[in-house]
């Protein structure tokens, strides 16, 4: 469903500090909005005590079990010290509510970028992600979602045809392109076979990595679900096919100290590339209403955004017509 109101309307900075507050931590006033769509995220000083992270929870989205999921998920990560970033526990809870929003308060944790062009950055990646997974295979989310051709393609397409987001010369290239390309996705996924879904990231991208000397640090599980363990590889790798399949294999020679890896889940990378895209643009429609995406993304919806989709979409049928990466 798309949201009727700005979810975010009530959540002033006042409300803020005293959501913090309710938690028996004392803020002391200083706040600074942190880059996130999604959620609101701010960086909060507190009163004799080092600064944290709270992230307040897009109303609507998931319900509390989910949410407690990802928490008990990065709990087992942090416990079996796996640098991830785990929520604190404060007065007995990680999930807290004040003034009708859910909220997390997190520690704060610095770093810098990762150098994704380096090889012993992505065999270190490699190893970071294959122990993640290693415990994310011990058990399955009941509450979170699988990541799967119904919930990421057809259903982001269905919303973005129940709406009037498309120019009106664009509709009928690309519904075409669109069936085309998850009829490609479905073949793709016919070619792995029965692959075995596990607790991921989900997300496993630059922006949520922080790099520090001890390595990296996964910031935010918020989109962590069931799918293809490549769902956290394939984000990992840019370029041509040639620097890819180098990338791939330093991964790979990282990842499988600690997880063994499916190479039939190759065929997914451009399946799950394909519906990353289809789901990123009914992403941007559901939450259009919010003011922080207007300003964000002011292409949406204009005919040269569009028209880029639509000629995304065909190359990305060609590139699920070749064959895959090797492990």
């Amino acid at each position: 469903m798309m949201d009727t109101l700005h979810p975010y309307a009530a959540l002033t900075p006042d409300v803020a500090l005293d959501a913090l507050d309710s938690t028996g931590l004392r803020a002391d006033g200083r706040l600074l909005a942190l880059n996130s769509f999604e959620n609101r995220v701010y960086q909060m000083g507190v009163e004799d005590a080092p600064p944290v992270v709270v992230k307040f929870y897009r109303p609507g989205r998931w319900s509390d079990a989910a949410i407690l999921e990802e928490h008990a998920f990065t709990a087992a990560l942090a416990e079996r010290e796996i640098p991830v970033v785990a929520p604190c526990v404060l007065k007995g809870e990680t999930l807290h509510a004040h003034a009708g929003f859910r909220f997390a308060v997190y520690p704060k944790q610095g770093g810098r970028p990762p150098e994704f062009d380096r090889p012993d950055t992505l065999r270190w990646m490699g190893r970071f992600l294959g122990r993640i997974h290693a415990v994310g295979a011990t058990a399955r989310f009941v509450h979170r979602p699988l990541l799967d051709v119904e919930t990421f393609g057809a259903a982001s397409r269905d919303f973005l045809r129940s709406g009037d987001w498309l120019p009106r010369d664009l509709v009928a290239a690309w519904d075409s392109v669109v069936e085309h390309a998850l009829a490609s996705v479905a073949h793709c996924y016919a070619r792995a076979g029965a692959v075995t879904p596990i607790r991921l990231h989900g997300d496993c991208h630059a922006g949520n990595v922080l790099w520090t000397e001890a390595g990296p640090h996964f910031v935010d599980f918020d989109d962590a679900r069931m799918g293809p363990a490549v769902q956290d590889l394939w984000m990992l790798l840019s370029g041509e096919r040639e620097a890819q399949q180098a990338q791939l294999n330093e991964i790979l020679a990282g990842y499988e100290d600690f997880m063994d890896f499916d190479p039939r889940e190759l065929h997914l990378v451009e399946a799950l590339r394909t519906l990353r895209l289809i789901h990123h643009a009914a992403w941007l429609a559901r939450r259009w209403n919010d003011p922080a995406f207007p300003a964000a993304f002011p292409w949406f919806n204009t005919q040269q955004y569009w028209q880029a989709r639509i000629l995304e979409l065909r190359e990305q049928i060609a590139l699920m017509d070749e064959p895959p990466l090797v492990a």
